[in-house]
């Protein structure tokens, strides 16, 4: 993103103070909590998440913000309940599969509790009754046709990995299936046409995925001011998903990045922004929310109850900078985006514009300012989605960023 500013705007009094007293180790600690085991990937509806929800409300309460919780349904949540299975033999040697490394579940699939075992065809073969059958992944949706009319076992498609070759977990995808699907890593899938050409294979493998709801539960928090009542005070909300797409059966997805890097940054900024008593602002609250993995039900669901004028900022991914933070404006945010540039260039974080497919679109779609900003999420949605590679420098970077923005903001506001 390309500033049309000159100069940043003269920052509030005693505005550099507070970004001095931004704390790495404080968010670190955070981070280091949310991924805990005992959130369990902090999935919308289970008891690892609603931890993680009482958590957060009580480390706002300690900030001194009056909190609720906010319960919203959640409906057609995927969910493993045990890990699959998939091997191919050939010739007589059998080759297994790994989870999550060479295949994954297709979120479109039906639920398969137990390996089956069947042949292998090609998806132009015209006998495809009781066989798995090998489908192109522009091609997926027509063979699941085909597969649920001729009565196949199921349907192995491609997906692709990450640049670790790690294939990240999701829980809300298109309607589902009447036969399985199973994604496979693109060499896989590369190898399995390769030795159906040559004779046949047998395909043996199961998906134990099904539909649930779930009752989510969105953080919410407001900080009184001195200037209690007073209608020309800027409405600023901070706002940070805290919900992961949960564990995987005996394996630890710990979402450290995605999102709980997102969360220790405003819980830091909004400790700072606490205690700002520039006259006359800010209105600040905080919304940490839930099920954003499932399709940003919990933005969905706040979205609406805001008064008019609220200033949206949301941070999704503050993990690892890589030479700027993505950010994205929607709603009537002209005059936001460019605070949020001048408090960029005061705190030197270079911007660029950046799709932020996050909870700040249900604000702007329901007509408020939303800027969604992001800095990197190393391990997106896998079991390396560690602690550890949660950095320190933009953990503080993203911080600092907040504080100087509503600093900003807080200081225009007319007495």
């Amino acid at each position: 993103m390309t500033s049309t500013t000159s100069a940043a705007a003269r920052p509030a009094a005693g505005l550099g103070a507070l970004l001095e007293a931004v704390s790495a180790e404080r968010m670190q600690a955070t981070v280091h909590e949310l991924a805990g085991d005992r959130y369990a990937g902090r999935r919308v509806g289970t008891p690892g998440g609603q931890a993680a929800a009482t958590w957060l409300a009580e480390r706002l309460g300690e900030l001194g913000a009056t909190t609720e919780l906010s319960g919203f349904d959640v409906a057609n949540v995927r969910e493993l309940y045990a890990t699959p299975v998939l091997e191919w033999s050939t010739g007589g040697k059998t080759q297994r599969l790994e989870h999550r490394r060479d295949f994954v579940e297709h979120l479109a699939s039906a639920d398969l509790a137990h390996p089956h075992r069947a042949p292998l065809a090609a998806h132009s073969d015209s006998d495809l009754r009781g066989r798995w059958i090998l489908a192109e992944p522009s091609d997926w949706a027509r063979a699941c046709e085909r597969a649920e009319a001729h009565g196949a076992a199921g349907v192995l498609t491609a997906r692709a990995t990450d640049a670790e070759g790690w294939m990240p977990k999701m829980i809300a995808g298109p309607p589902t299936r009447q036969v399985p699907v199973i994604a496979l890593r693109p060499e896989v899938h590369a190898r399995l046409a390769e030795a159906l050409a040559r004779g046949p294979v047998q395909v043996t493998g199961s998906m134990p995925l099904r539909q649930t709801s779930a009752r989510g539960h969105n953080v919410h928090a407001r900080f009184p001011h001195p200037a209690e009542g007073d209608a020309g005070r800027v409405r600023v909300l901070l706002t940070a998903h805290y919900d992961g797409v949960g564990d995987d059966p005996g394996v630890r997805l710990p979402a450290a990045a995605d999102n709980a890097s997102g969360v220790a940054a405003v819980l830091e900024a909004t400790r700072i922004l606490s205690a700002l008593t520039v006259p006359a602002g800010p209105d600040l609250t905080v919304a940490f929310l839930d099920a954003e993995e499932a399709g940003a039900w919990g933005s969905a669901h706040h979205a609406p109850a805001l008064p008019p004028g609220t200033l949206v900022i949301n941070l999704d991914g503050a993990a690892r900078l890589h030479q700027a933070a993505s950010v994205e404006a929607g709603g009537p945010a002209h005059a936001l985006l460019t605070t949020l540039d001048q408090a960029a260039r005061l705190t030197g974080l270079a911007l660029r514009a950046g799709a932020m497919a996050s909870d700040n679109r249900r604000y702007a779609a329901a007509g408020l300012a939303a800027i969604g900003i992001g800095m990197g999420m190393p391990g997106y949605q896998t079991p390396v989605e560690t602690p550890d590679r949660v950095e320190p420098d933009t953990l503080v970077a993203a911080a600092r960023l907040l504080v100087a923005t509503v600093g900003l903001l807080a200081a225009r506001t007319p007495a």
